[in-house]
């Protein structure tokens, strides 16, 4: 699909963003892929690791839609990664959140119909589904907007779907960073928020492969789920820091205990794949695919009613050693 094509990636030069464009250089060909990113430094910094000849660096921010529109000329495939994703920053400068996560998923869905891209992918969060925070409300938003967009298209060929998933291990932002870096730095102790706390976790490999996938897959209008395995907080931490003692120090501004991708309320919409879910739209299209089976001939079953895809609901756990393996990896 991406031999001879040429890709661009809004945050580019994030965790997803280079170990995506790692991905596609590794095992395609493209024409090119254009790094979308408004942080020169990160622009250099990946210059000098690669500097394939395939590789366009384009600075710009997703709130300039005339910027992403002439950095899209010529496209064939967008990854939108660009997003406002610390939650307690998120909850205290709430603005700038809406302007990025929701003007700015406006703005690529705007230039990709524009410029005549064929697909758009992008990426959500579990926050989405269900949120009590900021940053998870623009989220939600953004999948509207991605999901209604395909009623935008007409006759172009341009097609948005979403991928949604959970904590990345090792990525920055994460849990998993900060108790590393509480240890090497001689914590006495390892904060937590609430023992009852669970959370999904995903590798960025995982996480790559996954929307490469969706991109196969894909009709458009579908929120694809992948099924991922789950962690208590308390178990995450007696894994990195076996010897330390554990204090609660209560939930931050926004925090849930548990997350949830596939809501209860979506579970007449909801198709079970053996490796994944799809949540259909809930608005209908001009001409509305079978999601029951997908591009690649894959099929799926209904859910159940009331079926929900929660972090504590989860038949998939994480043991300390899988979190150590996936570490390595």
């Amino acid at each position: 699909m991406f031999d001879n094509a040429t890709l661009f990636v809004t945050g580019g030069t994030g965790s997803f963003g280079r170990k995506f464009v790692r991905h596609i250089l590794e095992h395609y060909r493209p024409r090119k892929v254009i790094l979308y990113s408004r942080d020169e430094q990160k622009h250099y910094d990946m210059q000098q690791e690669c500097d394939h000849p395939a590789m366009r660096y384009f600075i710009g921010d997703v709130r300039d839609l005339s910027r992403l529109t002439l950095g899209m000329r010529e496209v064939d495939y967008v990854v939108h990664a660009a997003a406002m994703k610390h939650v307690p920053i998120a909850e205290y400068n709430p603005m700038e959140c809406v302007k990025t996560n929701i003007d700015g998923a406006n703005n690529v869905i705007r230039a990709a119909l524009d410029c005549g891209v064929k697909k758009v992918i992008a990426l959500s969060t579990d926050k989405a589904a269900n949120p009590i925070n900021l940053y998870g409300a623009t989220k939600l938003v953004s999948d509207k907007l991605f999901t209604a967009a395909n009623n935008l298209s007409g006759d172009r060929p341009t097609r948005f779907s979403v991928v949604r998933y959970g904590n990345v291990v090792g990525s920055r932002g994460s849990v998993v960073p900060f108790f590393q870096k509480l240890l090497r730095e001689g914590a006495a102790e390892i904060p937590i928020t609430d023992p009852r706390m669970t959370r999904f976790w995903i590798t960025l490999d995982q996480g790559v492969d996954f929307v490469v996938k969706s991109f196969a897959r894909m009709f458009g209008g579908e929120v694809f789920v992948p099924k991922i395995p789950s962690m208590r907080m308390t178990e995450l931490a007696a894994a990195l820091a076996p010897k330390l003692p554990q204090k609660i120090v209560g939930i931050r501004p926004g925090e849930k205990l548990h997350e949830v991708m596939c809501p209860s309320e979506s579970a007449h919409l909801t198709v079970e794949f053996p490796d994944h879910y799809v949540i259909k739209p809930s608005i209908l299209f001009t001409q509305a695919p079978d999601y029951q089976r997908n591009k690649l001939g894959e099929r799926g079953q209904p859910v159940p009613d009331g079926f929900e895809y929660s972090s504590d609901k989860n038949t998939q756990w994480l043991d300390a050693k899988q979190l150590h393996e996936l570490l390595k990896s």
